[in-house]
């Protein structure tokens, strides 16, 4: 899909909240199952939170924060992108803020600005506060909270990484940003359109002055178009080289492979986990790649900013924070099915009676053949058995 077929299609996206695809084969059945709370703490940042939870959540209970990108909404990057779908086959719940025009004109999320990259301030406050209240609500493990976005979302994801490193267990970049690298609008063009290169160790920095922490550092994995004409795909390369500096990890990648026909490098650590991995999609523009996942399944629809590439980012997205390897538990069904009733076993006869039964058989007179299928008295069996042991008259 080209820039300017990506343009063209959000000329034709209606300017209303709760904005939807309608040119892309939607119906109401499939819409998005998001919905919006409120009063979820402070929110200086003035965003909207929408969230999903299946009814069957895998334990230890995961949350996935999905940032939108500009133009868009929660529920139309949710819809594009398949995360209610990803969140309900394997049983995690979602978390999507959605920018307003409000704050942004274009709905992007505020990546740049001061007061939006600090923490505690801004925008990344607002999100904080969302993600405090999912983790009550619903009971999410603090050891297994992620977030991912596109473009200005992906920015805002490097800006949450960068601002509470330890929140998050892991983060997907798509189209995005390094964090730091802008605190004003011509800076944030010039990082977009140019991607200027800057040490390791600057772009580390730049992470480290964010907060008070010193690891250990989320995991990252980083996608980017390489015929991206919107945001350089240069800011790939200096979004891998920041964590890999925080992560003390060598320039040089450890592996090289090919995933659904497209390079990934990773770089792990001594005992073999992958802490950064990168995706280069060749030759696709600005925007989040779909595709068949390995599971033979496709998440998301294409639309803006929302391309068949033949690689579903959001799969493998979910994949790198192990929330894949969940199956829904069947022990409930089976344990609502009916058990059967097992016979109550007779009391063991004493010894004796025992020795007299097994007698008592011996003494039974052979059958006629004709009557062999009839078997022995067992009554009568008893009766002597019973007799003989002096227990019946």
């Amino acid at each position: 899909m080209s820039l300017t077929r990506n343009v063209e299609l959000l000329r034709r996206l209606p300017r209303l909240d709760g904005l939807r695809f309608p040119d892309f084969g939607q119906n109401a059945d499939s819409s998005s199952p998001l919905e919006e709370v409120t009063g979820f703490g402070e929110n200086p940042g003035n965003l909207r939170m929408f969230a999903f939870a299946p009814a069957q959540l895998q334990k230890p209970r995961a949350l996935v924060v999905v940032l939108h990108g500009c133009g868009q909404t929660a529920a139309s990057y949710d819809l594009g992108a398949g995360w209610s779908t990803l969140a309900r086959h394997y049983g995690f719940a979602l978390l999507m803020p959605e920018q307003q025009r409000a704050n942004n004109g274009n709905t992007c999320f505020n990546w740049f600005n001061p007061e939006d990259t600090a923490r505690d301030s801004g925008e990344p406050r607002s999100i904080r506060e969302m993600i405090a209240h999912m983790v009550e609500t619903h009971r999410i493990d603090p050891k297994r909270i992620f977030i991912t976005g596109l473009s200005a979302g992906g920015g805002m994801t490097s800006v949450m990484l960068a601002t509470y490193p330890e929140v998050f267990s892991a983060g997907a970049v798509i189209a995005g940003l390094p964090y730091g690298i802008a605190s004003n609008l011509r800076e944030a063009l010039d990082g977009m359109f140019h991607s200027p290169e800057r040490p390791e160790r600057e772009l580390g920095d730049f992470v480290r002055r964010a907060s008070s922490h010193r690891g250990p550092w989320p995991k990252i994995s980083v996608w980017h178009g390489s015929a991206d004409r919107t945001v350089n795909p240069g800011n790939a390369n200096e979004i891998v080289k920041q964590w890999l500096d925080l992560h003390d990890l060598p320039a040089v990648p450890m592996a090289e492979t090919n995933v659904d026909g497209y390079p990934r490098q990773t770089w792990w650590n001594k005992d073999g986990e992958t802490l950064v991995e990168s995706y280069a999609i060749t030759d696709m523009a600005h925007g989040t790649p779909l595709g068949l996942a390995d599971n033979d399944q496709r998440y998301g629809v294409e639309g803006a900013f929302l391309i068949e590439a033949g690689i579903s980012s959001s799969y493998h997205i979910a994949k790198f924070f192990g929330l894949t390897g969940w199956i829904p538990d069947a022990a409930k069904k089976k344990a609502e099915a009916k058990p059967p009733v097992a016979p109550i076993p007779a009391p063991s006869p004493a010894p004796h009676l025992a020795r007299s039964i097994r007698a008592a058989v011996a003494e039974q007179p052979a059958e006629p053949k004709r009557e062999k299928a009839r078997g022995f008295d067992v009554g009568e069996i008893i009766t002597r058995a019973l007799t003989a042991a002096g227990l019946m008259k």
